[in-house]
């Protein structure tokens, strides 16, 4: 497993914040979800063969609930 760590653009609120990560720890493909409101970054583990998966499923998810969002790598 390894860590990635990505910017989340136009987060706007710490409840925001928790309801994505409650969402995003669903995904199979990744662990150790946490999306941090007060630095606005998204740290997840996933196999390194997994991540443009996980990060394509993550961006859906992301964009079902706050179509404003935006991820962008670290």
């Amino acid at each position: 497993m390894k860590k990635y760590q990505f910017k989340i653009i136009n987060l706007d609120c710490a409840n925001c914040a928790n309801k994505l990560e409650r969402i995003l720890e669903k995904i199979e493909l990744i662990e150790n979800v946490s999306i941090s409101f007060i630095t606005q970054k998204l740290t997840f583990e996933c196999q390194e063969s997994d991540k443009e998966k996980a990060l394509e499923t993550i961006r859906k998810k992301i964009r079902k609930e706050e179509p404003d969002l935006k991820i962008e790598e670290v």
